[in-house]
C-alpha cells in the first residue's frame, strides 16, 4: 500500500521505474487498452454491492476486442482528483487480460482512504483515470509445483489473479491452495465465484477463516495462525511459492510487510519460523 505522501510524490517515479521494465505486446495484433506511461479514462459500466463497504465495478475499454494488456502478477494505478489534488492507488484487477472488452475492479471504501471512497461512489457513465500495467512478477506455467496464498480482506485481489491464471491454463498442473481470512462471513468477497472456481479445478483449494464467526460457521476461527499455515501450506521448497497480501497487522504476522522503499524486504514472521526462504515467499 502506498503512503500518502507517495501517492503525491514518491509514486510517480517509483511507478515510472516500473513502466520502463515492463513490455506491453502492442505488436502482436492485440488490442491493448491500457498504457504504463500515461493515465487514460474509462467509463464505468456496471457497479455491484458485494458487501457493506466493497463494490465490484466494471469499466468498459474501447471496444469488445481490447484487452488489459495485465500479465500475471501485475497491477495498475487508478488516479482521482479529490479537492483539487491527483491522488494514485494501486489495484490489482479481478478478471485476466483475455476476458476482453472491460477491466473489473474489486474495491473496498475505507473511512479515511479518499481514493476508495471515491471509487465506491462511482456510477454507472462516470470516469476513472486509470494506468497500467505495474509488474509484480512475471507468472508462466508449471514455474511451480505448488503455489500456497496467504489473503486478507481486499488482499484477495492479488491473489486470485494468480489463482485464475493457473487454474483456467489446461497446461498448467500447479496446485494452489488459498487461505482467506475475513472478519465476518458477510465480508468474504467474491465467495460465489471462488466456490465455484473449487468445484471445477480439482487442483484449486480455499480455506475460510472467521476472526468474528457466527453460531452456525464451521471453518476455521481466530486469526491465521503458526499451526494453521503449517497444516494448511505447502512445506518449504524452491519448488512452492508462498504469496501473501491483506491488512498490515496480518502482513507482519505472516510474512513480515514490504521494506520502506516497497521492495519484499526482509521475510519475518510465522512463514519464516516455518522454515520458508525469502525467494519462496512473495508479498504483493
Amino acid at each position: 500500500m502506498l503512503s500518502s505522501s507517495m501517492r503525491r510524490v514518491g509514486a510517480p517515479l517509483y511507478m515510472r521505474h516500473l513502466a520502463a521494465s515492463f513490455s506491453v505486446a502492442t505488436g502482436s495484433g492485440r488490442k491493448v487498452a491500457l498504457s504504463p506511461s500515461e493515465f487514460r479514462s474509462f467509463k464505468v459500466s456496471e457497479v455491484e454491492t458485494l458487501t457493506h463497504n466493497t463494490k465490484r465495478l466494471r469499466l468498459g475499454l474501447p471496444s469488445k476486442d481490447h484487452e488489459t494488456g495485465l500479465d500475471v502478477a501485475s497491477f495498475l494505478l487508478a488516479q482521482a482528483n479529490i479537492n483539487g489534488e491527483n491522488l494514485m492507488r494501486p489495484y490489482t484487477p479481478t478478471n485476466l487480460s483475455e476476458e476482453k472488452g472491460y477491466l473489473e475492479l474489486v474495491v473496498k471504501g475505507y473511512p479515511t482512504g479518499k481514493v476508495s471512497k471515491h471509487i465506491v461512489e462511482l456510477n454507472v457513465g462516470d470516469s476513472l483515470q486509470i494506468k497500467g500495467p505495474m509488474p509484480k512478477f512475471k507468472y508462466e506455467a508449471n514455474m511451480y509445483k505448488k503455489v500456497g496464498l496467504v489473503a486478507g480482506g481486499s488482499g484477495l485481489t492479488p491473489c486470485l489473479q494468480v489463482a485464475k491464471k493457473i487454474c483456467r491454463d489446461n497446461s498448467d498442473k500447479t496446485e494452489v491452495v488459498m487461505i482467506f481470512a475475513n472478519q465476518t462471513e458477510e465480508d468474504i468477497i467474491l465467495r460465489d465465484e471462488i466456490d465455484a472456481m473449487q468445484r471445477k479445478y480439482p487442483q484449486f483449494k480455499v480455506h475460510y477463516v472467521l476472526s468474528q464467526p457466527g453460531p452456525s460457521w464451521k471453518g476455521f476461527t481466530g486469526h491465521v495462525t503458526k499451526d494453521m499455515l503449517h497444516k494448511l501450506l505447502p512445506r518449504p521448497s524452491d519448488d512452492h511459492l508462498i504469496g501473501v497480501c491483506g491488512p498490515p497487522g496480518m502482513m507482519e504476522a505472516v510474512s513480515g510487510g514490504k521494506a520502506p522503499d516497497y521492495t519484499q524486504g526482509e521475510l519475518k514472521g510465522i512463514l519464516k519460523a516455518l522454515g520458508f526462504t525469502s525467494k519462496q515467499v512473495f508479498k504483493f
